[in-house]
């Protein structure tokens, strides 16, 4: 099986991060023009600046409906008006008790995680629907399926979006347009650094392959998801956790 995605343009958000970033290697490596977007600037920039030529990038707070617009539309002009592949991968966590949880940590995940990606998949699917192709890849979590002690507001927003992609997928099928979320288990990144660090051996025990996932190995099922080698696959849920959730 050839997959390459040359001539594709995609955006990726949270595309400096852990997991954001191995998708971010994969799809250039088969060719892609890429834009990451991202609230660190200065991440963003060091992160570019790996690939030769840079990528494009643009320093956005996805918790904010004006960030969001400007976004979409510097893509759009970087990208002659054509998207092809939008990568929903920006995502945090605030984590507590629900009796505990503030407004404001319920809000600031449910804002981010779910509502971002709602309105930028509503605002490039009217150009990718134009166009008659679209391949969009939502980032979701073990989570929004099995539910985790002090996540109610994670484990909310990545059922949403589960959800939401099953309806939008319907939407939008009959326009060669896919909708697909990824659901990681345990990844060794930076933000399951600190629960890594201290329940790795407990979580190693609850997972049948013994290990936490890598990056690189969801970046690879993303990879697959948007090219054309998967266009007949929509609306689906595909878990990568080691079989932690079966």
């Amino acid at each position: 099986m050839n997959i390459n995605l040359k001539k594709k343009n995609v955006l990726v958000t949270g595309g400096a991060g852990g997991i954001g970033s191995e998708i971010v290697k994969s799809i250039h490596s088969l060719g892609a023009n890429i834009l990451i977007s991202g609230s660190n600037e200065q991440k963003l920039e060091n992160f570019s600046n790996q690939f030769n030529p840079p990528l494009l990038n643009y320093s956005a707070d996805l918790s904010k409906k004006n960030d969001i617009e400007k976004l979409a539309e510097r893509t759009l002009e970087k990208f002659d008006n054509k998207l092809d592949i939008l990568i929903n991968n920006a995502g945090i966590t605030k984590d507590n008790l629900t009796l505990r949880m503030k407004d404001s940590e319920w809000d600031d995940v449910i804002n981010l995680n779910l509502n971002s990606t709602f309105y930028l998949t509503k605002f490039f699917l009217k150009y990718m629907i134009k166009n008659r192709y679209g391949r969009i890849v939502n980032i979701s979590s073990v989570v929004g399926s099995s539910g985790n002690l002090g996540q109610a507001n994670y484990a909310a927003s990545k059922s949403g979006i589960e959800g939401m992609s099953r309806s939008m997928a319907l939407e939008v099928a009959s326009r060669n347009i896919t909708i697909n979320c990824v659901a990681p288990g345990f990844i060794e990144t930076e933000m399951t650094k600190d629960i890594l660090s201290k329940n790795e051996e407990i979580l190693k025990k609850n997972i049948p392959m013994g290990r936490v996932g890598l990056p690189y190995e969801v970046a690879s099922l993303v990879s697959f998801l948007v090219s054309d080698a998967a266009g007949y696959i929509t609306g689906q849920t595909i878990h990568i956790n080691g079989g932690l959730y079966i």
